[in-house]
């Protein structure tokens, strides 16, 4: 008798919550229904189009280039561009040799956690935060802390928590700014506070910073802007701000003043070798990007806006959902109030309205079990018309199933 042959625990073990939701959708697709895909942050499903001057490089790199392997770190022209745009936008003073370019951004998570993390490691993550980061810690045995965002205060990161949920065992910090899934983009002083801790602790400040440009209503503020004195990694990418979400392109830059970090770095830099190399065309793409005309990035939060300012008004007039603005972003988390409903968790809820209605939502639950659940997360992203039939195909069915 064959015996059957058994995956990993690790592996196993994933459950990336924003396209796990994707296996339902195609059975009620199937089934007949129309969908209507609220769960993947992509721009370039929507009417953002990538300039057509990204497109015109990268044909012409393919054409132009060996073809062949690139530096393993990055190619020194995109990351001589990379440190450019962090100095014009934010002020921060780093050269080539702290930036590294990666795969996107979820890469980048995946070797940093498996450089930083032995079993039982733990590392604090905003709960609700993106889910890649609990994944790649939870791979790498590590343990994720959540800290809390205070939804009542717009989302804002409980810094309290953040210092009590700190341990011996802490081995670094996640923050992501502009937040993805709540689209909240947190105040200076917060930030600041949240630095004083990781440089009280040496605790090294993880930064997801690739929503920095799409931001309205209020002011981004950099982590690289914090003193010399927190051990900082910033990352960044080009699939969101630069629309080239397929392209897989992606970077972070180290801040060490005091060197806290060169053994991570040295650790990271061996993961990059092992990996060969980013994709070379791409890169003259992205650097093209960084150095070009970015008039369109003024036309992307002009919609933006106009989404979230609709989405908010929209979903309040739901009943059992509730929402806070978005201020940044692709994404909205509006809560549901599943008492006197058929539903028992977010799950449950989000299954039922892609069965029913073929509307696809992300379970609140998917970005952390102890602050996310009661909650779902809908896309900024969709045009005006999209979004209008999304909401009132859920309204239609809450009331229906509520009675």
């Amino acid at each position: 008798m064959k015996k059957m042959i058994k995956a990993s625990r690790r592996s196993m073990g994933m459950n990336y919550a924003i396209r796990e939701v994707t296996v339902p959708a195609a059975n009620a697709a199937k089934a007949g229904k129309k969908l209507l895909n609220l769960n993947i942050g992509d721009p370039n499903k929507w009417d953002f189009e990538t300039p057509e001057y990204f497109k015109a490089t990268l044909r012409h790199a393919v054409d132009e280039v060996d073809n062949g392997y690139g530096d393993s770190q990055g190619n020194l022209d995109l990351r001589e561009a990379i440190v450019q745009r962090e100095y014009e936008k934010h002020g921060a003073t780093i050269s080539p040799d702290d930036v590294y370019v990666t795969s996107g951004v979820s890469e980048c998570i995946n070797l940093l956690m498996g450089t930083f993390l032995e079993p039982g490691d733990e590392v604090l993550v905003p709960g609700p935060g993106y889910p890649s980061y609990a994944q790649y810690i939870n791979f790498y045995e590590g343990r994720v802390v959540p800290y809390r965002m205070i939804e009542e205060e717009d989302w804002r990161p409980d810094v309290d928590m953040i210092r009590k949920r700190i341990t011996d065992s802490t081995k670094a910090m996640v923050l992501i700014n502009p937040n993805n899934p709540t689209g909240s983009v947190y105040d200076e002083k917060d930030l600041r506070d949240i630095g004083d801790i990781c440089a009280e602790y040496g605790i090294p400040l993880i930064s997801d910073e690739i929503y920095d440009k799409l931001v309205f209503d209020k002011e981004f503020f950099s982590m690289s802007r914090l003193s010399a004195d927190v051990p900082r990694i910033i990352l960044n990418g080009f699939s969101k701000v630069n629309l080239m979400p397929g392209w897989r392109m992606g970077y972070c830059y180290f801040m060490d003043q005091d060197g806290l970090m060169s053994e991570i770095r040295e650790g990271f830099m061996k993961q990059l070798r092992a990996r060969i190399c980013p994709n070379v065309p791409c890169q003259a793409a992205a650097r093209a990007s960084l150095q070009g005309p970015q008039d369109y990035i003024v036309d992307m939060n002009r919609k933006l806006k106009e989404r979230a300012d609709f989405s908010y008004k929209r979903l309040n007039e739901i009943p059992h959902v509730s929402t806070r603005r978005a201020n940044g972003a692709l994404y909205m988390f509006p809560s549901i109030d599943l008492k006197g409903t058929p539903w028992n968790t977010d799950m449950e809820f989000v299954l039922d309205l892609i069965k029913e209605e073929g509307v696809v939502l992300v379970q609140g639950s998917g970005f952390c079990q102890e602050f996310g659940q009661s909650h779902f997360r809908s896309l900024l992203l969709p045009p005006m018309e999209v979004l209008e039939e999304a909401f009132d195909k859920m309204e239609k069915f809450i009331v229906h199933r509520i009675g």
